[in-house]
This record gives C-alpha cells, sequence and structure tokens, in this order.
C-alpha cells in the first residue's frame, strides 16, 4: 500500500493537472454520456441508538412509517417513473430480520419490478445482532425476500481512528468490509461512499481509495464510486471541524478517478453534496454521473445542503447539457433506459 500512497501523493501536488488527466480518463473510459437515475429516498425511521457527530437526523421527529405509508411512497414512486427505491433509516432499537425484511415485502406488494436499494452495512449489522445471525444468513434472506442491492453508506472514512471520535458506535473497518464483500459474493451488488471533509487528513482519504480498489479487485461487486462532501450544520461535528472547500471536493473526485481506474468506472458527482453548479464542474475532472432525483431527500437537508430534497429528471437533463455532455437515464447498475 505504500507505495501506491506514494503514487497518489504525487496527484496533490499539482491539482490542475490532475484535474486534466481524471477528464481524459473519464472521456477514455465512458466518454461524453453522463448518467442519472429516476430514483425515490424512503427513509423510514429517524429513530436511531447511534451516537453519531456528523448526524443531523436521528431523534428529530422521533417518527416510524408504517408499512402502508412505506407502500403509498413506493405507490408515488412507481406512478412518477421511479425505477430505485432507495430505502434507509436510523438503527430502530430491537429492530430484526423480521422488521427489516417486512419492509422489503411491503415494497414487492407495491410493485415486483422496482429496484430495491436498501440497508446500509451498519443496518445489515444492526438487524443481524438484534437476530442473533450471521450477516451471511441475513443477507440471503433479504435477498431471497426482493432486496437487489445495498448502499454502500456507514463507511465514512475507513479508519478506525477516524471512526472512534465521528461514529463511535458504528461498525469497524473490518466489519464493514466483511459485510460489502460478504453481499457482493452472494450477488448483492453495492455502491461504495467516502465520507470526507471534516477531521481527516489525505492520506486517510488515498487509504480509503485504496481499501475500495481492493475491494473491488477481489469483488467486482461496486456500481459506482460516490464522494460525499462532509455537511456541517445541525451536528455535533460541524462545531469542531471546517467543512472541504469546492476546489477540495473537486480533487477529491479526480483523484477518486485515477485511482479507481480501471475497477471502477462510474464516479458520482452527488449534486445534493456538491450544489447544482459545483456538480456541473465536476463533470469536467473526472465524475460521469449525477446520482439521482432523490425525491424526499431528507439527511442530506437537514445537515444544511440547499440544493433541494428533489431534482426533476428534466433539470437534471438541463445540467448535463450545460457542460455539452450527453443525457442519458440510467438505471441502478448502470443499464442505459433511453
Amino acid at each position: 500500500m505504500e507505495r501506491a500512497l506514494e503514487r497518489l501523493r504525487d496527484l496533490l501536488a499539482n491539482p490542475f493537472e490532475t484535474f486534466a488527466k481524471a477528464d481524459e480518463l473519464r472521456k477514455r473510459v465512458v466518454g461524453d454520456v453522463v448518467t442519472f437515475v429516476v430514483n425515490r429516498n424512503i427513509n423510514f425511521t429517524d429513530i436511531c441508538i447511534g451516537n453519531c457527530k456528523f448526524c443531523s437526523f436521528r431523534n428529530r421527529k422521533r417518527y416510524l412509517l408504517t408499512l402502508e405509508e412505506i407502500k403509498d411512497k413506493v405507490r408515488e414512486a412507481v406512478e412518477y417513473g421511479c425505477t430505485e427505491v432507495c430505502i434507509q433509516g436510523g438503527l430502530y432499537p430491537n429492530a430484526d430480520l423480521n422488521f427489516y425484511k417486512s419492509i422489503v415485502e411491503a415494497v414487492r406488494e407495491v410493485s415486483e419490478d422496482i429496484h430495491i436499494h436498501a440497508f446500509s452495512p451498519m443496518e445489515i449489522h444492526h438487524m443481524a445482532v438484534n437476530s442473533g445471525l450471521d450477516v451471511r444468513e441475513v443477507l440471503k434472506e433479504l435477498k431471497s425476500a426482493g432486496l437487489n442491492s445495498i448502499p454502500g453508506t456507514s463507511a465514512e472514512i475507513l479508519d478506525d481512528e477516524i471512526r472512534k471520535v465521528i461514529c463511535p458506535r458504528k461498525i469497524s473497518t473490518d466489519r464493514w468490509i466483511e459485510i460489502v464483500t460478504t453481499a457482493h459474493r452472494l450477488g448483492i451488488p453495492s455502491t461504495s461512499t467516502m465520507m470526507f471533509g471534516h477531521i481527516e487528513s489525505w492520506e486517510h482519504r488515498l487509504r480509503h481509495l485504496l481499501i475500495i480498489k481492493e475491494i473491488q479487485r477481489r469483488t467486482g461487486g461496486f456500481t459506482e464510486f460516490i464522494p460525499l462532501p462532509f455537511m456541517h450544520k445541525n451536528n455535533e461535528l460541524g462545531k469542531i471541524a471546517k467543512p472541504s472547500s469546492g476546489f477540495e471536493d473537486l480533487l477529491v473526485i479526480a483523484v477518486s478517478r485515477l485511482t479507481l481506474h480501471p475497477g471502477i468506472k462510474n464516479i458520482q458527482a452527488s449534486w445534493v453534496k456538491l450544489g447544482l453548479k459545483l456538480a456541473q464542474v465536476a463533470l469536467c475532472v473526472g465524475a460521469n454521473d449525477l446520482g439521482g432525483t432523490l425525491i424526499e431527500e431528507n439527511i442530506s437537508r437537514l445537515a444544511g445542503s440547499e440544493s433541494g430534497e428533489f431534482l426533476p429528471k428534466e433539470e437534471i437533463i438541463e445540467l448535463i447539457e450545460g457542460v455539452g455532455r450527453i443525457p442519458k437515464q440510467r438505471d441502478t447498475l448502470y443499464r442505459i433506459l433511453d
């Protein structure tokens, strides 16, 4: 890893050269197509036993959606034309596998076809512990119930010293890797993420990227990489951490493109985290995807995102065309739909 780190450090010394290299690689790997997915978020509860210092979402309203309310949201998603529902929530006390399976089964009662992208590695750990089951069995049961893929969230920074400070009750780096690789080997793909711009250094970021790269080399199960700038409002970590600059956000995207090649070819610019204009610029430094419509995005909004909780398909297309790129709607697995 040390030799690889040394090469990556060179990318930081000349950022404008790195931007150009990342954009050139993006063009060579994926061309001028920029993708997006029409999806809906369903955050089924904000009740959480966790204590993550960066969270602005947990226990604010103390709500738990009923299965009927979840089904209503799925019906709205289907009517809008969503191909995916993204389902995550707080760590509801004592929630076991049956609790989470009932959510998947409720979605399937409404639609056999919509892609269910649900439950972070932390949530999977939570249900496994509460059910007295190993992770493999939990994932097999969820897949059998209709789960299609999982979000690679709860990764934050894959360094246990950083995790002890920002999310002391969250799973360890090794446990995150175990859950993600187990999912991949069971045929359940996932995204990969990194939440940066708080107390970590560039060294931590580079090591995180190399962990993601190695997992992809072994499993091939990541569909994309999503760098997520830390949102600093309304949370404890924001009181001690200075958020990253826009320039730094762009450099993370460029370095991610160059580091994760050739294993991961899709680098997402999160319009929710970056804002619409910076997300457009990100398409010129290595990113090739703008994420989703994200109907009812709550978590980033509560942490200070000013980009809204929904971006209609038509506006995403305008953003992409505004930088001279070709917009294409995709599904969760990056299959082009139009």
